[in-house]
């Protein structure tokens, strides 16, 4: 599945925060989707998965702030900041209506921004997505993570990695710290957008059951599961993910 077109850079305003932004496709095609990277990261690890759904519809690649080559306040944002600027930067950007798709933390914050802002959002796609209650605590977290990691692309580590060092070790933990208090369990159940959850069959860090109840919450949800995908699998398998969740993108 090849793009359309090649990739635009801008510098997108949230308030007075600028965020770096990557635009993929043409946006004559369907409703425009936002592509909502996961903690310590930024979007170049979304792209995969950005180039395969350009083929039918413009695709957005913000770095949130504080992340990869966006500039974030000095102290670290929590969801609902997070949220709150990204609905800033998609005003900012002429987007009236668009899918918002997150890979785990990112989750999070389209679910929040989902809430806060339901007339944005007209399709939730959640991939992987934290933090299942019933793990909610660092040490369940990391080694839940490293489980995951021998089923990732080995090419995804040094990328990562590279994302961690950008974002500063304070940021990255005081942002874990807001995921794990965030209860998007809570939330849910009050987003009005059709909400599609997808989870890899080998990701530890969302079992089957959580999936299942996150997908049950929403009022219109459901769950699409892959077979042997790990936790990433915007990165890992973004041929596979962008052929299952583009008939819910075009309901």
């Amino acid at each position: 599945m090849a793009g359309n077109g090649p990739m635009k850079e801008a510098w997108i305003k949230a308030g007075d925060l600028p965020l770096y932004t990557r635009i993929l496709g043409d946006r004559s095609a369907g409703a425009p989707v936002v592509l909502v990277h996961g903690i310590g990261v930024a979007g170049r690890l979304m792209l995969p998965l950005g180039e395969r759904l350009s083929a039918s519809r413009q695709v957005y690649v913000p770095d949130l702030p504080g992340f990869g080559k966006s500039p974030g306040p000095r102290r670290a944002l929590g969801v609902p900041g997070l949220a709150g600027c990204l609905a800033a930067w998609a005003r900012s950007a002429g987007l009236r209506r668009a899918a918002f798709l997150g890979n785990s933390f990112g989750c999070q914050v389209a679910v929040e921004l989902a809430v806060r802002h339901p007339g944005l959002a007209y399709r939730l796609v959640l991939q992987a997505p934290t933090m299942d209650p019933a793990a909610r605590s660092c040490v369940r977290q990391v080694a839940r993570w490293l489980k995951d990691l021998p089923g990732e692309r080995a090419s995804q580590a040094p990328l990562s990695l590279a994302d961690y060092r950008s974002c500063g070790l304070r940021r990255l933990l005081a942002t874990f710290r807001c995921a794990l208090r965030d209860p998007i369990e809570e939330k849910l159940p009050r987003v009005r957008a059709p909400v599609l959850v997808v989870r890899g069959a080998a990701d530890p860090i969302v079992p089957r059951r959580w999936a299942e109840r996150a997908a049950g919450l929403p009022p219109n949800g459901r769950l699409l599961t892959l077979s042997g995908a790990p936790h990433a699998l915007v990165y890992a398998r973004p041929d596979e993910l962008a052929r299952a969740i583009l008939p819910f993108l075009r309901e």
